[in-house]
């Protein structure tokens, strides 16, 4: 299926796949085995089902879902995954029956879709007889992101030629057409994109009817002696105050130092200007709390890479800036700051309390909620006086007033200040 004609929704269909459990059972058989599908983007998962031989007559299907949780026996519904909430819809169609066979369909759509989507899903569906019946082995989502390739294809023949490429992590079927952006403004489409760098130049790449999910920035310097630095992460990171952050880079020998390559000096700095900077490590504000790894260089063909971690320990609300690395080689005029930047911002949790139906005071909707990020795309764990009583973004209860709430991310340790439920 053409990406144009898939109503900007599912980006791939690959192969057939039938999960079949003998005569005497029913059949589904999903419409690819494998879909690779963009981050944020929207994702249709279908199959069909037939009726087992001594039930058909029935036409009754009296429950369908889709699931990745659980077992067989166990699944859980994604309509009831907190994890889904308000992002699943399920379009199932009639039963149809021809020589005493009868025949189902059923659509699970995913949108905004998030990196951990990326599961094996299955479907399943009940009959009347209360016969249940699952479709082995599923389909498996993987969620991938853009980002951009830069090399120099001939380096000494022309050294002034730069060559992108968009690539993902998984491959993108249904022949979808790529979009450039330099500085900001659409220069093209195409898998490569060939460039001159004048220098203060940024890339990047989106698939055509996503434009608004567009890769990582790549800054180009120019070739003349420079070297190029990209931030393989968003160009925003939201972190909770207290926890950590890594900030990763990438960066690149320019080409007409590539066959003595040296590293002098590596440092990210938040403060000061491309002349003149505080190297974060030096910085009193930071004092304790940061650490740079870079990892060796390794070349291929005539270009050399290196990578540089920042980690960020406890995070503070005075850290949120924006975030440049700068790398120093043995070349009279290597010294190269990676721009544009990456922009970190660090928020608190806040829990909101609503009561949806002003009839029944006591019902109450608990939402978890950071001032920067999307919303849903963190696993939360809420607490009542105390005590864990759920997971997911919102948390819905029935209680007299005088309790105590309060949400954190799982896995820290950190909580929201505490939301009390006040006599209404």
């Amino acid at each position: 299926m053409n990406l144009r004609s898939a109503a900007r929704g599912f980006l791939v269909f690959l192969l057939s796949a039938p999960a079949l459990h003998g005569n005497s059972d029913g059949t589904v058989t999903y419409s690819t085995s494998n879909v690779c599908a963009l981050g944020g983007a929207m994702v249709d998962i279908s199959c069909t089902y037939e009726y087992a031989d001594d039930i058909q007559h029935e036409e009754a299907t009296v429950n369908s879902l889709w699931f990745t949780k659980g077992d067989k026996s166990q699944p859980v519904d994604l309509e009831h995954d907190t994890n889904y909430t308000g992002r699943v819809e399920y379009s199932c169609g009639e039963i149809h029956c021809q020589h005493l066979r009868c025949h189902g369909t059923c659509t699970l759509r995913i949108k905004d879709l998030r990196h951990s989507d990326s599961a094996v899903y299955k479907f399943r569906f009940t009959t009347r007889h209360a016969r249940q019946y699952t479709g082995d082995p599923g389909v498996t989502l993987s969620v991938t992101d853009l980002r951009v390739k830069v090399s120099i294809p001939s380096p000494v023949s022309s050294p002034d030629w730069t060559k992108l490429e968009c690539l993902s992590t998984c491959d993108l079927a249904g022949d979808p057409t790529y979009i450039w952006f330099r500085n900001g403004f659409n220069v093209g489409d195409g898998k490569w994109y060939w460039n001159q760098p004048e220098g203060g130049e940024i890339f990047s790449c989106a698939v055509e009817g996503y434009e608004h999910l567009r890769s990582p920035v790549v800054s180009l310097q120019g070739n003349n002696g420079e070297g190029t630095v990209t931030y393989p992460q968003s160009s925003l990171v939201c972190t909770l105050r207290g926890a950590t952050a890594d900030l990763d880079s990438t960066y690149e020998y320019p080409y007409d130092v590539q066959y003595n390559p040296t590293t002098v000096k590596t440092l990210w700095f938040t403060k000061g200007n491309k002349s003149q900077h505080t190297d974060l490590l030096s910085d009193a504000d930071y004092t304790g709390r940061v650490e740079s790894s870079c990892g060796e260089v390794s070349c291929t063909g005539s270009r050399c890479h290196g990578t540089c971690t920042l980690r960020i320990k406890d995070l503070r609300l005075t850290d949120s800036a924006t975030y440049k690395f700068r790398f120093t080689t043995n070349h009279p005029k290597g010294e190269y700051p990676g721009d544009p930047e990456m922009t970190l911002s660090v928020t608190d949790l806040q829990v909101k309390l609503y009561f949806p139906y002003a009839v029944d005071p006591t019902y109450a909707k608990l939402n978890c909620v950071k001032t920067c990020g999307q919303a849903g795309d963190t696993p939360y764990i809420w607490f009542k006086n105390g005590q864990n009583v759920g997971r997911g973004e919102h948390y819905m209860d029935y209680s007299q007033s005088g309790n105590n709430y309060s949400c954190a991310v799982e896995g820290y340790h950190l909580r929201s200040p505490l939301v009390c439920k006040s006599p209404q």
